[in-house]
């Protein structure tokens, strides 16, 4: 048995055999012959799927990006840095440690109960305390800025970015 070449390579012509099976090589010759041609003039009017260079902006490939699935833990800080809660979400962190910043003593009387625009609004229990508290909010304010790494004092006593700015104290009635 003497097999012959498929490709042509000999030179012979291969429409020998039946035609449905001359025809498809003859195709597939044509098809060859298309490519190579496309090919050498760069593939001009060519708008098969073909592999892009990597350009900023673009993303292939099986690595891992952005749009994959995140653990919470990884995904949290991210999105409250891009959507600006770094400084209240640091606030609510004071706030839940209210007792360990302030005291123990202070904390048995009064209480953080909003945030909003630098101002750290607090309440207390009593009239008297509400005095004791505005004359203590200096202090309060420093130790609260140091709790967050925006201590207003290393600053010049200037108000910074994240900084508490300011430290609203309410009575029993909401005044």
């Amino acid at each position: 048995m003497n097999p012959q070449p498929v490709d042509g390579a000999d030179g012979a012509d291969d429409s020998g055999g039946s035609s449905a099976e001359g025809s498809g090589i003859d195709l597939a010759r044509a098809v060859l012959a298309a490519a190579r041609a496309r090919g050498r003039d760069g593939g001009a009017g060519w708008t098969g799927n073909r592999r892009r260079g990597s350009t900023p902006g673009q993303r292939s490939g099986s690595g891992p990006d952005e749009r994959d699935p995140q653990l919470l833990s990884a995904a949290l800080p991210r999105m409250i840095e891009d959507r600006g809660w770094a400084v209240p979400a640091a606030v609510g962190g004071v706030m839940g440690r209210w007792g360990e910043i302030v005291g123990s003593h202070i904390a048995a009387h009064c209480t953080p109960v909003e945030f909003n625009d630098g101002v750290l609004t607090v309440r207390t229990d009593s009239a008297a305390w509400a005095t004791e508290l505005r004359m203590l909010a200096p202090q309060l304010l420093a130790k609260l800025n140091a709790e967050l790494g925006t201590s207003r004092s290393a600053h010049g006593g200037r108000d910074t970015a994240g900084a508490i700015a300011n430290l609203k104290v309410v009575g029993p009635g909401g005044r």
